[in-house]
């Protein structure tokens, strides 16, 4: 997170303060960490894979396809939050195309694996798959 962002650390903190309190929460980077979360907890809600794909950029689709080879042998639950970026307008940039895409992989892989796929729109939840 960039120091100077105030807006962006407003939001993480009301993110923060949202959370049930009984969940235990770890900031991580490296997914490499998700199966120790299980070792712990009842479940780990992976929250969220949008921010997680931005600081990985193009690397993201092979790491998150080395974490999910593994994550079906977690005992727990396991949920996955992301954005779906496809649904709007192409973005200007190159880099904002690059993210799009890249992120679109990965939400695919997630898809995939995932037993159940639920898709929000305005507060209302589908299952998709």
């Amino acid at each position: 997170m960039v120091e100077e962002d105030e807006d962006l650390q407003r939001r993480v903190r009301l993110h923060r303060e949202r959370r049930p309190r009984g969940w235990g929460t770890l900031e991580i980077g490296n997914l490499d960490e998700v199966p120790k979360a299980a070792e712990i907890w009842e479940a780990v809600l992976l929250d969220s894979v949008t921010l997680w794909a931005s600081a990985r950029k193009e690397q993201a689709p092979a790491e998150f396809d080395r974490f999910l080879a593994r994550a079906g042998d977690l005992s727990v639950p396991f949920f996955l939050v992301s954005d779906e970026v496809g649904l709007g307008v192409v973005p200007e940039s190159e880099a904002g195309r690059r993210f799009r895409d890249v992120l679109g992989l990965v939400n695919q892989r997630a898809a995939e694996a995932a037993e159940e796929v639920h898709f929000c729109v305005a507060g209302v939840g589908m299952r998709i798959k």
